[in-house]
């Protein structure tokens, strides 16, 4: 009986293992991030160049009465109402680097951005670090993943960078606040932020003159 029982929990333990791979495997589709991103309503006013320098600018400060990270209020309020699908991308440690496993994940964001219903839009990637190490480091190397996101997008899934803006948030606004050392608090965000500029059709070419009728010559009667 205890054989029979050992053999049934380790089976029991191998399917759930089994299971759970399947879905971490499947936990990335495209249609999972079309679904996500395609809730788009109205795009906010977004200054990014200033919301980078505000970023930088909060990492610095190094005031007693700075609130610990789980109590910042979040640097960029906005981009919280707005559709959002978070992703884990694996990284080497302290760089920018994306490992090889996770091109495929890349590779996943390409193919639904490139589905009739994510055409319309262009998008912001968004780097986040979890509240270890320094702030202003943080933010550099958050910066420089976001950065890293899009470049794959652009160059090798050649998605047009028309439609691609990144910013890097560090630890200035958690993903989850309630556990700021946590895992979570590295993921990149992909945001739907506005309706992609239609160009403009080029006019038509006028249509060619038609030639002038030539007219026989009058035969002369002698």
């Amino acid at each position: 009986m205890r054989r029979t029982a050992t053999s049934l929990l380790l089976g029991t333990m191998a399917a759930m293992l089994l299971t759970a791979g399947t879905a971490r495997a499947q936990e990335v589709t495209r249609d999972d991030i079309v679904r996500q991103l395609n809730r788009f309503e109205t795009a906010p006013t977004l200054d990014l160049p200033a919301l980078k320098q505000q970023t930088q600018e909060r990492s610095k400060i190094r005031s007693r009465t700075e609130p610990p990270p789980q109590k910042r209020t979040p640097i960029a309020p906005e981009l919280m109402t707005l559709p959002a699908f978070n992703v884990d991308i694996q990284f080497d440690v302290d760089t920018p680097i994306v490992r090889p496993e996770s091109y495929q994940t890349v590779g996943r964001i390409a193919d639904a951005m490139v589905h009739s219903d994510l055409l319309p839009y262009t998008f912001l990637i968004v780097g986040h670090i979890e509240a270890n190490g320094k702030r202003e480091s943080n933010v550099i190397l958050s910066q420089r993943r976001a950065d890293a996101i899009r470049d794959i997008l652009a160059n090798t899934f050649k998605i047009s960078v028309k439609r691609l803006q990144s910013v890097g948030l560090g630890e200035e606004q958690l993903l989850d606040p309630s556990k700021p050392t946590a895992p979570v608090n590295q993921q990149i965000q992909i945001i739907t932020v506005a309706k992609a500029v239609e160009e403009a059709a080029p006019p038509p070419a006028p249509a060619p003159a038609a030639p002038a009728k030539q007219t026989a010559p009058r035969k002369h009667r002698n």
